[in-house]
């Protein structure tokens, strides 16, 4: 049920007009516009990842923008008096250096800097609380630079593996999928090694995404698919540093993080070698080129609040071109072959330390929940309760402007999709009969199911 507050916004926007990086017209009329709610801001610019909630008090914009400074810190090795405790093993020195314009990181160029890929490693086994079990001497991510007189753990290469897929119509495409390697690796990597590629992904409505009641995503949870739909989605059960219990895990190409908090802190740690409270050991812990510095933890939890509310008050761009007749065609494919199936529409956010995510009507596409995606798209390692296989669904909330704010169209964990059309051919598992579906649909029907995707 919309309450009443969400009644009169909806009215409001019949009669509001917003401007931001440039003039982008009156607020559109269709409630499903407005993707992030209240919070959601409008036009198709460069910037548009980087516009704060647009119903945020001037309070809660000034403290977006120290969030914002925060979030672009570029930190450097200690001693220093700003920014100090990078390393002494990290993959980039600040978080923008993965989240580019806060959207989805572009694929590396090349193995000496690779953007916002990270590769996530482990042996088999679980620790106490079902967690993935890192590697000894060298963790659970692979830091591929580190401060003079260190050694990055290993270089990241790749070969490219292709195959042809073909429509119903005769029409075929290449898919190229990246085959990762570590080499040249600071001592010998274990047998049993599984690894696991990582593209830094959008933060835009984050907050939002957090804000959703836990019994919304359970109630949605089907996973002995007792509809008999070939859906059987299911939550990541993970660990709560902070209130140490388990939680459904909703942040992460596995949902294997439950708060922004705790992904943030995460970041710091395995992506910078910053220390926090949540995460007081470097990530090189245990390591003979592990620095024997006293300066941990390196960041404050002030710090640490501070730039998860950089990622908690993003606005979430609105739809666009949503009267175009080929765009309403392909919104209803979408349906029609079931990919809301997992890409479920819309929630309404619960109550939230912050105010304005809270009792929000959203369209983020995404259940949150673990979904088996066949072999093709498998990683072989698990993460808490997902297994090799399965991985959360991805939002679809600002994916038609991946190219605006990045300058690419690179999708899926590992990159390996250079366009939208490519990314739903990837999918399989769960997903294999809408996958088979659009094989079957009209060239026509097909653009139209693309443009649909273009115009969130």
């Amino acid at each position: 049920m919309i309450s009443i507050g969400k009644k009169i916004f909806l009215c409001l926007i019949l009669l509001a007009t917003l401007w931001s990086c440039e003039d982008t017209g009156p607020i559109p009329v269709d409630v499903d516009q407005a993707s992030g709610g209240e919070t959601t801001v409008y036009g198709n610019y460069i910037s548009i990842f980087q516009q704060p909630a647009a119903n945020l008090t001037s309070e809660e914009i000034e403290r977006h923008r120290a969030a914002d400074v925060a979030f672009g810190d570029q930190f450097v090795t200690s001693p220093a008096l700003i920014n100090a405790g990078l390393g002494p093993l990290f993959n980039q020195n600040s978080c923008e250096s993965c989240h580019l314009s806060n959207g989805r990181s572009p694929f590396p160029t090349s193995s000496n800097d690779l953007r916002g890929l990270l590769i996530r490693l482990s042996v088999n086994g679980e620790g106490d609380h079902g967690q993935p079990l890192g590697i000894p001497g060298y963790g659970g991510q692979l830091q591929t630079k580190a401060v003079f007189g260190k050694a990055r753990e290993a270089e990241v290469t790749w070969q490219e593996e292709s195959h042809e897929e073909f429509y119903s119509d005769g029409k075929s495409i290449t898919l190229t999928r990246p085959v990762f390697h570590l080499d040249n690796p600071y001592f010998d990597l274990p047998s049993d090694m599984m690894i696991s590629p990582r593209m830094a992904t959008p933060i835009i409505g984050l907050g939002l995404l957090e804000a959703i009641e836990d019994a919304d995503l359970l109630s949605i949870a089907d996973p002995d698919d007792q509809n008999r739909d070939g859906i059987s989605g299911r939550p990541n059960l993970v660990w709560d540093v902070v209130n140490q219990k388990q939680s459904i895990g909703r942040f992460g190409w596995k949902a294997g993080n439950p708060t922004l908090l705790q992904q943030t802190a995460g970041a710091y740690n395995g992506d910078m070698g910053i220390t926090s409270p949540l995460f007081p050991d470097e990530n090189c812990f245990g390591q003979l080129q592990c620095d024997s510095l006293t300066d941990d933890p390196e960041i404050n939890l002030d710090l640490l609040k501070t730039t998860a509310f950089y990622t908690q008050s993003l606005a979430v761009p609105g739809r666009r071109n949503t009267d175009d007749e080929t765009v309403k065609r392909g919104k209803e494919l979408f349906t029609s072959i079931n990919c809301s199936g997992c890409h479920h529409t819309s929630f309404e956010t619960g109550h939230h330390e912050f105010s304005f995510l809270s009792n929000q009507l959203i369209f983020p596409y995404t259940d949150l929940l673990l979904h088996d995606m066949g072999e093709g798209l498998a990683d072989h390692r698990p993460e808490f309760m997902a297994d090799g296989r399965e991985w959360r669904t991805s939002p679809l909330w600002g994916i038609g402007l991946t190219h605006v704010v990045g300058g690419h169209s690179r999708f899926l964990h590992d990159g390996r999709a250079g366009s939208l059309e490519e990314a739903i051919l990837w999918h399989g598992g769960e997903a294999q009969q809408s996958h088979d579906e659009f094989k079957s649909l009209s060239a026509a029907d097909r653009e139209a199911l693309i443009s649909f995707l273009e115009s969130l």
